[in-house]
């Protein structure tokens, strides 16, 4: 038996990513909850196809919620983050 209050599914995730598809939505929480990765860390971990995780931080980034670094140890990969409120 549960007593723990409950809470709906998308309680803890940004009002941006609700309606977005289940590939958008691990993307944002692996970022989450690993850091900053590179798009390749990103196939590694989520196990998605290297397309999908793409597309995923191609409209995560359109909506202002990740954004791309300058990778030090690879110049020709980038490091996604997630952006924060303040």
């Amino acid at each position: 038996m549960c007593t723990g209050a409950h809470r709906s599914p998308t309680a803890d995730q940004p009002p941006s990513i609700d309606g977005s598809p289940p590939s958008v939505k691990l993307v944002y929480k692996t970022l989450e909850y690993e850091g900053p990765l590179t798009q390749k860390q990103l196939v590694e971990q989520t196990n998605l196809a290297r397309p999908t995780v793409s597309n995923a931080l191609s409209e995560l980034e359109r909506d202002g919620l990740v954004s791309e670094r300058f990778y030090v140890q690879d110049a020709r990969q980038r490091l996604y983050v997630l952006e924060t409120d303040g």
